[in-house]
Parts: C-alpha cells; sequence; structure tokens
C-alpha cells in the first residue's frame, strides 16, 4: 500500500534500505547458522551421513597374498603402499582393543579395570562418539592408553568414494584435536574383523588410508561381545588359540549394553595373566615410534573450534526442539482460534437480524493522501465517484514531484477538494486533511486503492454504535493475475482478514489498514491525530484508540481493492516497513500493561496476542523448515515429508475455509504449496531481519513504491 517520504534526518542512524543481496545477508547467515549447527549436533549423535550398509565379498584377486597370512597390522604408508607388509603380536603378549567408543557408562568402568591392573591398551574411537564425550578420551589419553581411529560415522569404508574416506579421517582427527590435543596413526575399519578376511572391497580401504599415514589394525580373535553370548562364551573366545601366541582381541566399549564385556574383562586379564601373558597396546607391542602424538598450532585450534561449535550444537538442540514445540502450539492453537472465532464473526455479523443501529446517512469525508500517485489518483477519484453514499473527498498532495495534483485539478469533481503541502510524510497529509474535513467521521484510503460503490457506506454502518471509534474495511489485492499478487491475495484472504474477524471478536483489533479504513473525529482528536513516531501509523493510531477505550470494529463488505507490490524487491520493501513499524507500535504502546481499564486490557490481552500471533510466531516459524531440511537430508526424508504435506494439508484447509468465507473464488489456493515454500520464506526473512534492525536501533526512511494504476474502478464483486 502506497506510503509517503518522509522529511530528510541529519540523524546518523538513519539510514535507506539497503540492497536485496544485504537485505537478505544477515537473515540468511543467521538461519545458515542454525542448520550448520543442527547438522554439527547430527554428526555428533551419528544421524548426519550414517549408513549402514556393510559390503559382502569373497573376491580376492587384489589382495598381496603375504596379507591373507600375516598379522592383524597392516602397513601400507609410503613406499610400502605397493608392496605392504603385516605385524603379527609377539609371543606372550595381548592387545586389548575396544571399538566404537567412548561411551559415558561403559568406557569408565573398563578404564578401572585396566587402571587396576596396570594394562595399557587400544582404544578404537568414532568422530561422533568422541565429540560428544570428550572428557573420556582425555581420561583414556591420560591412562596412557593409545587411540586409533574408527572413522566419524562408523560406515563401512568399501561402500564409500575415497573424498567420505577422507572426510571420515579428517573429521575425526579435528575431533581428537579438539578434545585431548592429539593425533593418531591407527585406523581400524568398521565391520573388520581377521587379515585374512581382506577383499577386493576392503583392501582399497587400506591402500588409501595408507597413503594418508595410517597403519590399519585387523584382529586375532574377535569376542563378539555385541552379540551378548554370555561371560563365560566372551572368555573363552579371547583366550589364544595356540598356547603362547601372541594376539589382538576384539572388544566394545560402546554400542549397548556392555555389562557383559566388563564382567568377562577381568576374568581375561585374570587368566592370562595366569599364563604369564603381558599386555600392551599396538604401539608398545611392536616397539615402535608412539601411534598417538601431541598436535600444535593451527590443527589444534581448528580442532577446539570444532569441539567449541560441537558442544554448543548438542546443548541448543533441546532448546530449539523447545522452541518448535512452541511454534507448533501457536501455529495450530492459532489456526484453531481464527477458526472459531472467525466463524462466530461471519455468524454473528450476518444474521438477518443483526444491525449496529439506526442506519449511518450523514455526509463523510474521504482523505486521499498522495504522493507521486499519477499512474493510480485517476483511477481512485473515479471509485469515489461512484459512490452510493454522500461523501466529500480531500486529495493531500504531500509534494508530489509528478503530476498527481494536475491530473486531480484536470478531474475536476464538484465534490473534491485538493490541499497542497510541502512534503511532510503521510501521517502529516492526514492531519492535515484531518484539519479540513468536513464532517465527523473520516474515511482513510491510499491513493493507490480503489472503492466499490458500497464501500463507504459499508464502512461507516458501524459508527451506529457510539462505542465504535474506528473500522477496519477489507481489503482486497486487485492485482492478483501474477504469482507474486495471487500469494498476496491469499495472504490478505487467509491471514489479514481471517486475523482481524478474530481481533473483532477479542475486541484488541490492532490495525486499521490505511486502504480503507474509517475514525470518529473525536476518537482521531482524542489520541492526538497521526503520529509520525513509528512507521505504522495506522497500527499506532489503533492501539492508541484502544488504549482510550474505543471500539474497532471489522466490516467485511467494505471492500478496497488495493494494488500490492508487482515484484520481490517491492514486497520486500514493503513488508520490511510494515513489520519493523509494527513493532515499534508495540513498542510505543508497552506501558499499556500496567495500565487500568480498557487500556490494561488491551495491554494484558491485545499486545501478548499481537507480539505471540504476529511476532513470536513467525519469527520461530523457521525452525520448522530447518527441521524440514535436516529431516528430509539427514534423517528420514519420507516420514519428514509426511509430516510436512500434512501440516500444509491442514493450512489448505484453513484457506480454503478463509476464501468460502471470505467468498472468494478458491482457484488461486493451486499456487498454495509453492507460497509455502517461496514466500513465505520471504517474508520470515523480512521478519528477522526488521527484529534485527530493531534490536540494533537501526531506522528506516519511508520508500516510494513503484505504482501501474492496474487496479481500475469500478469493482462491483469479490
Amino acid at each position: 500500500m502506497s506510503r509517503h517520504q518522509s522529511p530528510r534526518r541529519k540523524s546518523v542512524r538513519t539510514r535507506r534500505l539497503a540492497a536485496p543481496p544485504l537485505r537478505f545477508f544477515l537473515p540468511v547467515t543467521l538461519l545458515a547458522c542454525l542448520l550448520a549447527l543442527l547438522v554439527l549436533r547430527g554428526l555428533a549423535n551419528n544421524e548426519v551421513f550414517h549408513d549402514n550398509q556393510v559390503a559382502i565379498s569373497v573376491d580376492k584377486t587384489t589382495v598381496p597374498p603375504n596379507l591373507l597370512t600375516g598379522g592383524p597390522v597392516v602397513d601400507a604408508r609410503g613406499r610400502l603402499n605397493d608392496h605392504p607388509v603385516s605385524y603379527s603380536i609377539p609371543d606372550k603378549t595381548v592387545v586389548l582393543s575396544f571399538d566404537d567408543g567412548p561411551d559415558p557408562v561403559w568406557t569408565p568402568k573398563i578404564l578401572d579395570l585396566l587402571a587396576q591392573h596396570h594394562i595399557h591398551a587400544t582404544f578404537f574411537v568414532t568422530g561422533a562418539m568422541t565429540s560428544r564425550h570428550p572428557e573420556l578420551i582425555r581420561q583414556i589419553v591420560a591412562g596412557g592408553h593409545e587411540i586409533g581411529l574408527h572413522t566419524f560415522t562408523h560406515a563401512d569404508m568399501a561402500l564409500q568414494t575415497r573424498t567420505r574416506l577422507a572426510w571420515e579421517l579428517g573429521q575425526t582427527q579435528l575431533a581428537l584435536a579438539g578434545v585431548a590435543g592429539v593425533h593418531s596413526s591407527l585406523f581400524r575399519p568398521p565391520y573388520s574383523s581377521t587379515a585374512d578376511a581382506l577383499d577386493d572391497w576392503t583392501w582399497p580401504v587400506v591402500k588409501d588410508v595408507g597413503k594418508h599415514g595410517y597403519l590399519t589394525a585387523f584382529i586375532d580373535a574377535d569376542t563378539d561381545d555385541w552379540k551378548k553370548p554370555g561371560v563365560e562364551e566372551i572368555v573363552k573366545t579371547a583366550m589364544p588359540k595356540v598356547p603362547g601366541r601372541g594376539e589382538m582381541v576384539l572388544m566394545h566399549d560402546a554400542g549397548g549394553d556392555r555389562s557383559q564385556t566388563v564382567a568377562a574383562l577381568g576374568q581375561i586379564i585374570d587368566k592370562l595373566e595366569a599364563q604369564n601373558y603381558k599386555f600392551a597396546s599396538i604401539g608398545e607391542a611392536l616397539g615402535s615410534s608412539p601411534t598417538t602424538v601431541p598436535v600444535h598450532g593451527l590443527q589444534l585450534w581448528a580442532g577446539k573450534a570444532f569441539i567449541f561449535m560441537t558442544g554448543i550444537s548438542v546443548n541448543l538442540l533441546p532448546w530449539l526442539i523447545g522452541l518448535l514445540s512452541v511454534v507448533g502450539v501457536l501455529v495450530f492453537g492459532r489456526f484453531a482460534l481464527m477458526m472459531i472465532l472467525a466463524t462466530r464473526h461471519a455468524w454473528r455479523t450476518r444474521r438477518p437480524d443483526f444491525s449496529w443501529g439506526p442506519p449511518v446517512t450523514e455526509p463523510v469525508t474521504v482523505l486521499v493522501p498522495a504522493y507521486n500517485e499519477q499512474e493510480c489518483i485517476a483511477n481512485t477519484l473515479k471509485s469515489l465517484a461512484l459512490s452510493d453514499y454522500p461523501i466529500e473527498i480531500i486529495v493531500i498532495d504531500d509534494g508530489s514531484t509528478d503530476d498527481t495534483s494536475a491530473i486531480v485539478e484536470e478531474i475536476a469533481m464538484e465534490n473534491v477538494r485538493l490541499i497542497r503541502q510541502p512534503n511532510g510524510g503521510k501521517p502529516a497529509a492526514l492531519n492535515n486533511g484531518i484539519a479540513n474535513a468536513s464532517h465527523e467521521i473520516v474515511v482513510m484510503m491510499d491513493g493507490d486503492t480503489v472503492f466499490e460503490p458500497s464501500t463507504v457506506r459499508e464502512l461507516v454502518q458501524p459508527f451506529a454504535d457510539p462505542t465504535v471509534g474506528a473500522v477496519a474495511g477489507n481489503a482486497k489485492v486487485g492485482n492478483r493475475d501474477t504469482l507474486i499478487g495471487a500469494w498476496q491475495h491469499i495472504e490478505y484472504v487467509m491471514g489479514f482478514n481471517l486475523d482481524r474477524r478474530m481481533y473483532d471478536e477479542l475486541n484488541i483489533m490492532p490495525t486499521i489498514p490505511g486502504a480503507v479504513g474509517a475514525f470518529r473525529r473525536e476518537s482521531l482528536l482524542n489520541v492526538g491525530g497521526m503520529s509520525d513516531e513509528t512507521l505504522a501509523e495506522d497500527t499506532d493510531i489503533t492501539m492508541a484508540m484502544l488504549r482510550q477505550g474505543w471500539r474497532i470494529v471489522y466490516a467485511e463488505k467494505a471492500r478496497a481493492w488495493t494494488e500490492a507490490p508487482a515484484s520481490m524487491q517491492q514486497l520486500w520493501s514493503q513488508r520490511y516497513r510494515w513489520s519493523y513499524g509494527t513493532m515499534q507500535a508495540m513498542w510505543k504502546h508497552r506501558h499499556a500493561i500496567r495500565e487500568s481499564g480498557p487500556a490494561g486490557r488491551f495491554g494484558r490481552i491485545g499486545l501478548p496476542v499481537v507480539a505471540l500471533f504476529g511476532v513470536l510466531t513467525p519469527l520461530l516459524a523457521p525452525l520448522i523448515d530447518l527441521f524440514l531440511l535436516y529431516g528430509i537430508f539427514f534423517v528420514d526424508a519420507e516420514r519428514t515429508i509426511a509430516a510436512w504435506a500434512g501440516v500444509l494439508v491442514v493450512q489448505g484447509v484453513l484457506a480454503y475455509y478463509a476464501f468460502r468465507l471470505d467468498r472468494e473464488k478458491p482457484w488461486h489456493l493451486v499456487t498454495l504449496p509453492v507460497q509455502q515454500v517461496v514466500y513465505r520464506q520471504l517474508m520470515y526473512l523480512v521478519l528477522l531481519q526488521s527484529s534485527i534492525t530493531a534490536l540494533t536501533g537501526g531506522r528506516l526512511r519511508w520508500q516510494k513504491l513503484r505504482r501501474t494504476g492496474e487496479v481500475a474502478a469500478p469493482i462491483v464483486e469479490a
């Protein structure tokens, strides 16, 4: 709807709206950061990129024969990549290795047992568990134990690309650096077994990790403790098959109930010590240089930053879920409230015996503030000329630089007065019009709006009730044949008009639309006229009147047709201004919460309702889309899309009902799914940017929207 330029101000805090890319930058960055935190949390919980597939292969045509009969440690590093070698665990030596951890329940119990026997073991940890339990990694390192990499997400690397393999290793090293300041040169593939199980699927993985400088550790004895076969069976399978021969034993310290593992571990240690076995980590057993080494500099600080952000993401998720629950309650609560109260409003006002009182017939003054409206002003005046109600028309030219005044004079309607003034902004123009109005009831409209012949008559009938101080009309989108126009048409019918019915029933109407509204002069003068203290003078004046105890109602039959913004850039400018102006008005009238009487009622009921449904709900609504994206790409796409489709169906039902209630043809609703994906996101960004501007103390100027004059008069029916 048309707005007017305010006088230039010298305040350094005043600034123009930035170009669209800059407008998007802050809110998009905020949403992108939240999505990134969700992904980090998903990584830490092994939800993102999780893959349970396991390769099945028996072909061994590419595996060097010496590896199939060699020891459990394969060295394919550097020059050995083409001629790999394997190492066996020395006789009378046992390496206890634990996979999949660390786990906050079972890893400490295992560490306590090992400490009691002064034994060092090797823990093959996943990056996900490392990120979630950093204190356990530090405890493992402090105990002199060895750490190896078991990938980040525990995916079978035989089924992944080399890029994925490098990422899994790199992210796990990043996590280790962040939690304990170390890197490891040991690697154990998930789902691996003994060295003789190497095949054409797993051998390329071993070669690739060798190129990255890793030793690959397989096993000699698999206890299958993850199957929970019983303590005795675990102990039995851990014993060396050949007496006196060294071996590497596989157990697990995470992944489920590991009570049998803990119980068996003590018995395994006791039995092997009784047979004069010694225990060592892999590096100690092979007599090699330490495989777990400290890191410094950029690697260390990058790891710390990664763990810090992961910690934030893990701790943030419960809050986000809580906020998402709040959004769900508010959204569906608003749906239910609008359905009930809008139905009640329609039933009450459409009853044959409904009446505001004796018919209002005295003439009224129609104020048309205009700034550079040469494309639209003729259609506006022609529509008023067809009015079936006696009116005086005052056009206030707010310092136009085009032919607006000339067109008004050329039309030369008998009941039209033209007032010229220097550019002072829309509030000043309206106040000038109020001062020159000849009648007690004043109708306000925008210079780009056209009325139906019955609009003024329908708009003023509620003034038969002496408690009514202002009336909101039914603003319609005239240029609805374009996609962006159709989206705004849906918004006007489904949002604004249903809201007004609801607010009417609650007697907390927060806004008289600038396109079509009527006021008692008495009510306007009581609150000091139109104020320029906010960018939403229509919301400001309405809230002020509610505080004075005036009743504000909605007249659905008083239809006005307005030219909605025709481009995304103009739409952004308009809604940015509306959102920011509404926040200003709410802040201005915040003291009503502490007041008594009608002002207190509005402050304790009206302001919270507007804040919840007009600011908080749409401000938090992007969480729905963030979780939608997260669910589609990282969790369960089918269930996520089904849930989103369910919400869309509910919205569609509400939209269809709103169109029926407003007597609109519902065929524009075919664009509703696309509107929810594109248009709604734009509105989110607008509100986020408005909130950021409000929090940072920024100020905006009026931005004149370009008009085409395509909404013509008269339009008789919706």
